[in-house]
């Protein structure tokens, strides 16, 4: 595991700016498929490559027990990163969590968990790096 590079870094930081477009236009109030919606629309105009709703086997002891969905894998030529949409009235160690097992599953670096339901998004908006939790 290792930090992430400049290039996961510069990703990141155009996904935030397309996040806190569409919540300066939606503001908080909806359901995390509208924002999720919305957050298509806008990487689509910024044209940033994504895969929404990517589903993610999960496995245990070389067995598939399930599957989970990514909200978003967006990526360019030399990066990945996940991003983990909610609609909650507090982040809860829980969404935390999940973005960083989705990491260890995806064996990706960097994660970015962004709550649309606060009335500034930067006071939603977490970024996981997965080196963070196993580094110390």
């Amino acid at each position: 595991m290792s930090e992430p590079t400049s290039n996961e870094d510069e990703l990141a930081r155009n996904v935030i700016g397309a996040c806190i477009s569409v919540h300066r236009h939606l503001g908080p109030g909806y359901l995390e498929s509208i924002y999720e919606s919305a957050l298509e629309v806008e990487l689509q105009h910024l044209k940033i490559s994504y895969e929404r709703q990517l589903p993610l086997p999960l496995q245990y002891r070389g067995k598939c027990i399930g599957e989970h969905r990514l909200d978003f894998l967006v990526k360019n030529s030399t990066a990945k990163i996940i991003v983990e949409l909610k609609a909650v009235t507090e982040l809860a160690p829980i969404h935390k969590a999940q973005v960083i097992s989705y990491l260890r599953a995806t064996n990706l670096n960097l994660g970015l968990l962004i709550n649309f339901n606060t009335r500034l998004l930067k006071d939603g908006l977490q970024r996981v790096v997965l080196s963070s939790y196993f580094n110390s």
